[in-house]
């Protein structure tokens, strides 16, 4: 699942989580792309301790079956951490699917985290170069699926999303236990706190924001890129 951050994303993997069938794991290079791209984030040391720092070693580990018995493994991907020197051939024997979210919704929501912000911090650009490579390497054509669409109508676009997949809806998909899981990346104390509160899926909140005058630089390709990939979202 590529996403950018503020999509949905970690309600999702907690969606997928608690299928009986279904083990997860959080955006397994947030350690690397700090590391090699020298930005600094919040728990910026936990995170640079938590977890390996080199991509293809990440990658190989990804591409292997899931463990334990389970028979699928959702795993959580960032756009923004995959820089460009790290490579996205080992996608190719994945399904990938892309969550997309309104921009505006993106930047309101990120910009109470972190005040100052860029277009590369919010993903939506290298979302754009990932779909375009696993057009080009991937067996199976990516999939689109817009947040608003999930919040929308939970059952129905998650339902549309396993038919897509070849996988049996689970109504589990629709709840979730409150508090954190296991599978957590040490960041969650600052960005999760939301999802940590919730049991479901929550409603969309209002209409579109408007964004002052300083984020237009960002909003305009941001939008541009939204807008090519929502032609392509799947539609229920």
């Amino acid at each position: 699942m590529w996403s950018g951050p503020r999509n949905l994303s970690t309600s999702m993997m907690y969606s997928f989580g608690n299928r009986i069938d279904t083990t997860i794991v959080d955006e397994p290079y947030y350690a690397a792309y700090l590391h090699y791209s020298g930005v600094v984030h919040p728990m910026n040391e936990e995170i640079l301790n938590s977890q390996p720092w080199d991509p293809d070693l990440i990658s190989a580990g990804l591409t292997k079956e899931p463990l334990n018995g389970f028979t699928i493994w959702y795993q959580k991907l960032m756009t923004h951490h995959m820089l460009p020197e790290f490579s996205l051939d080992w996608i190719a024997q994945q399904e990938n699917v892309f969550l997309i979210r309104h921009p505006a919704r993106v930047i309101a929501s990120y910009a109470k985290k972190r005040g100052r912000l860029t277009l590369d911090d919010l993903g939506f650009a290298q979302q754009k170069r990932i779909f375009e490579h696993c057009l080009t390497v991937c067996r199976t054509p990516p999939i689109v699926i817009d947040s608003d669409d999930i919040l929308e109508q939970p059952k129905v676009a998650l339902s549309a999303l396993c038919a897509v997949l070849g996988i049996e809806f689970d109504s589990r998909m629709l709840n979730w236990p409150s508090g954190a899981r296991q599978e957590d990346g040490v960041w969650a104390p600052h960005w999760y706190d939301a999802v940590h509160k919730s049991t479901e899926f929550g409603s969309i909140s209002g209409p579109v924001p408007t964004l002052a005058v300083e984020f237009d630089e960002v909003l305009r390709p941001a939008m541009e890129i939204y807008a090519q990939l929502s032609e392509l979202k799947l539609r229920f």
